[in-house]
């Protein structure tokens, strides 16, 4: 039988689901030799005994499980229940005898703090902290048994009940200890952070610190200073205004007390106490091995540690194999992914950078790194070289502002001005880019100078058809482990044998847009050049995403004169999507058009660059959302006459220009605007050739995890893609030992995890985390500001869309979205305007609104949580702001 009481030596951090988190952190801590006040715990053997004595539990249980998370009022109310119900329990008589047994023996005399100790608390992947009570001063054989039944009754607080169900952590399966802990009475306390919680510096600790006990801190109730020590120096220090502190009274109990104004602005804490603490704090993260969050206490001079849990809310770094200061830069912004992805896909998008460091497969190695189950890039040795750091922080403007700006940050930061790069170390990447950059180099010029750029779109499809049956064909001859090593060595060519292939025509597209703006400036001025730059950008020719818009829309004309037809697509289930289409009026010929443009674009998906993400080959129910947008909001047609009303514009535009050059100006302009409109449609076919080859690769890797299945080696064929590519070549070798089912499991877990991360943007090897800072400008006093990427202006409602495949679009609605990537493309035709919290002038959504004429401005931070959904705003793409108008009195609080 488990004991219902286990003093501080006789527990550790191994007895978490005997003590609770903060039972096991004391003793851990206590064991370990750090001054604690001692005390002993209250096992939930107790709490288990206590909840099983009632024989209304298992209904109350039940009633809790089927409440709807949402319904705040029931909640409360139910709480309360439970709440009445546990502290009138009658407690088991064996359990108050331990509990007097152990009082006696630390010392009736004395006052005791009471706190809950649950076993999902105080854990590296939840924090618990404050969901449950805590009684300061106890005093006396009744108070302290009252106290500890308060306790039990506190792991049903309405909040501790909202956090459990927010985190899925059932109310059955987590349990209640309580701490004993003998009271002290500090002069000053506060909380430690063994790392900065703001910005997640690793070696800068953060020290909150106030008169009185450190309840009063937590509470939120008193203003603290403000400590902050790096490298056994004092960085920072902020002095707060301390009026309030909360005092023990002797009788038992506590009193808030007003601190004489001569005091309260005095530092609570003198230099040489601040350093000492920090040295404590780096001895108990020495001893975790991970970064933690310390109560601590100041009493009659000495130090005393309080409690010690992990900080959850640090983001994980990414691994680097030296000592040197590193910026990591997030590839999801790029990319305009900002989703985690499972193991297998990290591990075989990592091989496409894999060319730059040939010769090895170690993760601190590679360009693109795992953290968070982001892929964040290692750029830091391209921005240490003076003359390509200008340049990449300008593209990386164009992909994301402020992106750049938090570089540009980076990059000022005294580390990085110390950061020494061997000059052999370049010469070595220079020598392994070089066969590919040169070549790139010259074509761009002829491409420019005189290639004839209305054959680049054909020669560019041509290769990437070649390119694509030659690794259906080469993976039709292989099977097993070579062929996981095919997809690997695949990956890695990418770039250097595919991607600089089409790449010369975006570059020269992109070099002719910056000379052409340059000349319309000087002939025109900014204002008149940017609109007719804007009307010259309309429908390019050769944009393959554009073009998979407009099928799409065709697939839309095809169902809108069909009643029946049009009902089923917008009610739809995905599950028998296809199976219903044949009992439709006209179901039959709409899947064979949909078929057909499967075969051209169902390698396609949101987030296209994680390779486990369903495609739309493999789920077309996935645009049906879009499709059913087109129904409502559009005319048949209409999305052929904009793009031809677009095209005119253009060539209206083109001609406007051209009136006011002559000689041999002009012909340098037609010149300019013809590589303008050619080759700046093609921005989309490099990433077209990876994501049709990526489902390649997809399809053999589900056969050979089907195999795995056949064999038991997996449960499921999707849990291959929570192995790496390297675990899946073993396993098919047969020389995994592992129990990878188990690890499997693990891993999706973290997935859940990691989806609820909140990814950075930019952050360096010391774990800071840097977002840049935003755009000012001209809007109005309470606009959200943002890159303007569109021009124009429209009012509409607010169409808030987390995920595309949950969109639904009236006429009118504006899209706020976190991102978009191709795979968003088709509900372009469908929004009056756009709105995403992440981009810049060249990432996929600007460059499509432009091309549609529709108003955007992107890289608005928090705008999916600051913007409602049916909120009336006004988007002004021009200026680069968005308004909220009117707010939706129909959005929940």
């Amino acid at each position: 039988m488990e004991p219902y009481v286990l003093h501080f030596n006789e527990t550790n951090r191994s007895h978490l689901l005997l003590v609770g988190g903060k039972g096991a952190n004391l003793g851990e801590l206590a064991g370990a030799g750090f001054p604690v006040p001692q005390g002993f715990c209250i096992t939930t053997s107790a709490y288990r005994m206590l909840i099983g004595s009632s024989t209304e539990m298992e209904e109350l249980f039940t009633r809790l499980e089927q409440l709807p998370p949402e319904d705040l009022e029931q909640l409360r109310l139910l709480a309360g229940q439970i709440r009445d119900h546990l502290t009138a329990l009658p407690m088991p008589k064996d359990i108050e005898m331990a509990i007097l047994g152990a009082w006696q023996t630390a010392g009736k005399n004395r006052p005791y703090a009471v706190r809950s100790s649950a076993t999902a608390e105080d854990l590296p992947g939840a924090s618990f902290a404050g969901q449950q009570e805590t009684y300061l001063n106890i005093v006396g054989e009744k108070e302290l048994l009252s106290a500890v039944q308060r306790c039990w009754a506190s792991l049903f607080t309405d909040r501790a009940i909202s956090y459990r169900m927010k985190n899925g952590f059932g109310h059955r399966t987590v349990f209640l200890a309580v701490v004993v802990q003998e009271m002290v009475f500090p002069e000053v306390s506060g909380i430690l952070f063994t790392a900065d919680p703001i910005t997640g510096h690793r070696h800068t600790i953060s020290i909150d610190a106030s008169f009185g006990l450190g309840e009063a801190l937590v509470s939120g109730l008193v203003s603290a200073d403000l400590y902050q020590v790096r490298d056994n120096q004092i960085i920072r220090k902020q002095i707060a205004k301390k009026e309030l502190a909360i005092y023990a009274l002797p009788d038992g109990g506590t009193i808030t007390k007003t601190i004489p104004e001569a005091f309260q602005e005095i530092q609570a804490l003198p230099n040489h106490k601040i350093l000492k603490l920090a040295e404590i704090g780096r001895q108990i993260e020495n001893h975790y091995g991970a970064e933690q969050d310390i109560e601590w206490g100041l009493v009659n001079g000495e130090f005393m540690i309080l409690q010690s849990r992990p900080i959850t809310s640090l983001y994980p770094l990414p691994v680097t194999d030296d000592e040197q200061f590193h910026v990591f830069l997030n590839f999801g912004y790029i990319q305009m992914m900002t989703d985690p992805m499972q193991p297998l896909s990290l591990s075989l998008l990592s091989n496409v950078t894999g060319f730059i460091n040939k010769g090895t497969a170690a993760p601190e190695k590679r360009v693109l790194r795992e953290a968070g189950g982001r892929a964040f890039a290692d750029f830091t040795g391209v921005l240490s070289l003076p003359p390509l750091r200008k340049r990449f922080l300008k593209l990386m403007g164009g992909m994301d502002e402020l992106l750049a700006t938090a570089l540009a940050e980076a990059i000022n930061r005294p580390e990085f001005q110390e950061i020494n790069i061997p000059k052999k170390t370049v010469a070595l990447k220079i020598r392994r880019i070089a066969p590919m950059a040169i070549p790139v180099a010259f074509k761009v010029a002829a491409n420019f100078w005189w290639k004839d750029p209305s054959k680049a779109n054909g020669k560019a499809t041509e290769f990437i058809n070649q390119y694509v049956h030659s690794v259906e064909l080469k993976l039709q001859q292989i099977s097993g482990a070579e062929r996981i090593r095919f997809i690997q060595q695949s990956m890695e060519r990418m770039f250097p044998e595919v991607l600089s292939k089409i790449i010369p025509y975006v570059i020269t597209g992109m070099l002719a847009s910056g000379a052409l703006t340059k000349k319309l400036n000087q002939k025109f001025g900014g204002k008149q050049s940017a609109v007719l730059l804007s009307k010259l950008y309309k429908s390019l020719p050769g944009n393959v995403t554009t073009e998979m818009g407009l099928q799409l829309g065709d697939l839309a004309d095809f169902a809108r004169d069909k009643p029946e037809l049009a009902t089923y697509l917008e009610t739809a289930l995905h599950e028998t999507f296809y199976n219903g289409l044949e009992d439709v009026s006209g179901g039959f010929e709409f899947q064979q058009r949909l078929d057909h443009f499967l075969l051209q674009y169902g390698a396609r998906c949101i987030g296209e660059i994680d390779i486990a993400k369903p495609r739309w080959h493999e789920d077309p129910a996935q645009l049906l959302p879009s499709i059913a947008s087109n129904l409502r909001t559009m005319r048949h047609g209409e999305h052929r006459q904009r793009f031809e009303q677009g095209k005119q514009e253009a060539e209206a535009a083109e001609q406007e220009i051209l009136r006011h050059f002559n000689g041999i100006e002009k012909r340098c302009v037609r010149r300019l605007i013809q590589l303008y409109r050619k080759l700046l449609g093609m921005r989309e076919h490099h990433k077209f050739a990876l994501v049709k080859g990526m489902y390649l690769h997809k399809l053999a890797i589900l056969e050979e995890a089907q195999t795995l299945v056949d064999k038991g080696k997996l449960l499921t064929v999707q849990d291959v893609f929570f192995l790496s590519a390297e675990e899946l070549i073993a396993l098919l070798d047969g020389q995994l030992s592992r129990d990878m089912p188990e690890a499997i499991e693990s891993r999706k877990q973290q997935h859940e995890a990691n989806a609820k991360l909140k990814t950075p943007r930019v952050m360096t090897s010391d774990g800071e985390i840097i977002e840049g800072t935003p755009r000012t400008g001209s809007g109005p006093k309470d606009a959200l500001m943002g890159t303007p990427v569109s021009s124009g202006a429209v009012t509409g409602i607010a169409r808030v869309i987390l995920r595309s495949e949950n969109a639904r679009l009236n006429a009118g609605d504006i899209l706020i979205a976190p991102y978009t990537d191709p795979g968003w493309t088709p509900l372009f035709t469908s929004a009056a305007g756009l709105v995403t919290e992440v981009g810049g002038m060249m990432t996929h959504g600007s460059v499509v609104a432009r091309e549609y004429g529709i108003p955007a401005v992107v890289g608005v931070a928090g705008a999916t949580e600051l913007i409602q959904d049916g909120d009336r705003i006004r988007v002004d793409g021009t200026q680069g702001f968005v308004q909220i108008l009117e707010k939706n009195e129909n959005r929940p609080f």
